[in-house]
């Protein structure tokens, strides 16, 4: 039976992390990135970031989030647990679940406390190089607050802050509605 792990979360909450270790735990998995189908884009990309985004950017994501809910569900067509991973927050994820047609689709939002992201950020930044949070992007604490008080309270809701890579695969594990 297909199954679909979708995972969100703000930027730095362990989401790409916590995807791979849960895809590996399947004979036939796949660790999907909606974050690749806007690296994808080589001229004309319109960026998130700010609280304001311009119209473009907003038709990306929602471009971005068409084709991932389509990939997860080619792949989970061809028999492949699949965990899709990437930064849905507000009423996307809502219309994100209903785009994906296959079901079981399981949802965990990862929403480790500020603090800890910000940490894992700067750890991230000083061994990959890798900048979540841009100057004049919105920040680690406004992100935070548009998840917790816009994004609807559907699926398995974490904190991460006290748990562990392997400790928040069990626990999505163990609440999931299906899992093969």
């Amino acid at each position: 039976m297909a199954t679909v792990f979708l995972l969100t979360g703000i930027q730095a909450a362990g989401k790409s992390t916590v995807a791979q270790a849960l895809a590996e735990r399947f004979e036939r998995s796949v660790h999907l990135r909606g974050d690749v189908f806007r690296r994808m884009v080589v001229n004309g990309r319109a960026d998130m970031g700010s609280a304001d985004p311009p119209p473009e950017a907003l038709r990306q994501l929602r471009l971005r989030y068409a084709l991932a809910a389509s990939a997860a569900d080619a792949y989970a067509g061809a028999g492949f647990t699949v965990v899709l991973q990437d930064v849905i927050l507000g009423p996307y994820l809502t219309d994100m679940v209903a785009a994906i047609r296959t079901r079981p689709c399981n949802v965990a939002v990862l929403a480790p406390r500020p603090d800890v992201v910000r940490k894992r950020d700067e750890a991230r930044q000083a061994a990959r190089g890798k900048v979540a949070y841009k100057p004049g992007d919105e920040g680690v604490s406004e992100l935070d607050a548009y998840l917790r008080e816009q994004t609807p309270r559907i699926g398995l809701w974490l904190d991460t802050s006290e748990l562990s890579v392997e400790q928040t695969v069990e626990e999505i594990l163990a609440r999931a509605a299906s899992v093969p």
